[in-house]
């Protein structure tokens, strides 16, 4: 922040990330949309590796705004909780619409009208189908429930710690909740694979996976972001007054664990009743 600066700002050096980083997620929007048609897209792996490589770029160049001590003051902290708070917002967005495909089949199976009789032909005006399988709730998706419910109170622990300057559990629990995020998606992997519907075999296995496939990806992005703040942690840059990395983690953890609870409820629970 320069001398003559009359507001506490921060106004960033021109920087190619945020155009760059944009390109990227178009190509992955492109490429999934190609992948789900054809089961295959160079694009998409192109637009991820790049949405990847950018992001890390980009958080990089954050990350050493933040350590320098001149940027991220208490008015520019504020905009950035905002700006989180926006982001996760969009994301509830996001799985309401997933929530509302799935209600939307499930309260209207079908009718005699004439908008819903395909519906009413797949279905038979039972939802789930009956020829679907599901899968038991209180197996490995109640499992994963207490895994995330634990991994939540895990976090706080970290979160905690962090606040008290105990630099030692900070790290243990902030270790133990990405452990239980790489148990989950293991657990969540082994589930798919032994399952025996696919994505293909109609409205509630396409509504199955792609509510709970997105919500796995959310835990993995969520873990690695645990994991680039357990490494800052290492190196001394979170502090018990400046971590909003570290605070930001957290809040999408919870987030995260929310969404499981909604999943398991009504498309584990209450679709098997």
């Amino acid at each position: 922040m320069s001398e003559n600066q009359k507001h506490p700002y921060h106004l960033v050096d021109p920087s190619p990330w945020p155009l760059v980083t944009g390109i990227s997620m178009l190509m992955v929007a492109i490429g999934f949309i190609q992948f789900l048609h054809y089961e295959k897209s160079l694009l998409f792996s192109i637009g991820g590796a790049a949405t990847l490589i950018t992001s890390y770029l980009w958080w990089r160049d954050v990350v050493k705004e933040s350590e320098s001590g001149k940027f991220h003051n208490q008015v520019v902290q504020i905009g950035l909780r905002y700006g989180m708070i926006l982001f996760i917002m969009s994301e509830v967005m996001f799985f309401s619409a997933w929530f509302w495909a799935f209600f939307d089949v499930a309260f209207y199976p079908g009718s005699e009208s004439p908008e819903l009789i395909g519906r009413q032909d797949a279905l038979g005006g039972v939802f789930p189908p009956e020829e679907v399988e599901l899968i038991p709730p209180f197996g490995i998706p109640l499992l994963n429930t207490f895994i995330l419910l634990a991994s939540g109170g895990t976090v706080t622990w970290a979160h905690h710690a962090l606040r008290e300057n105990d630099r030692k559990n900070f790290l243990l629990f902030l270790f133990l909740t990405i452990v239980l995020g790489v148990v989950f998606t293991g657990f969540q992997a082994y589930e798919y694979q032994h399952a025996t519907f696919t994505i293909e075999d109609g409205i509630y296995p396409s509504t199955f996976y792609m509510a709970t496939g997105f919500h796995g990806v959310h835990v993995i992005i969520g873990t690695i972001f645990l994991i680039v703040c357990f490494f800052r942690g290492l190196k001394g840059q979170l502090k018990p007054k400046k971590h909003l990395g570290f605070e930001f983690a957290a809040w999408y953890w919870h987030f995260v664990d929310v969404v499981w609870l909604f999943l398991f409820t009504f498309i584990y629970w209450w679709a098997s009743v």
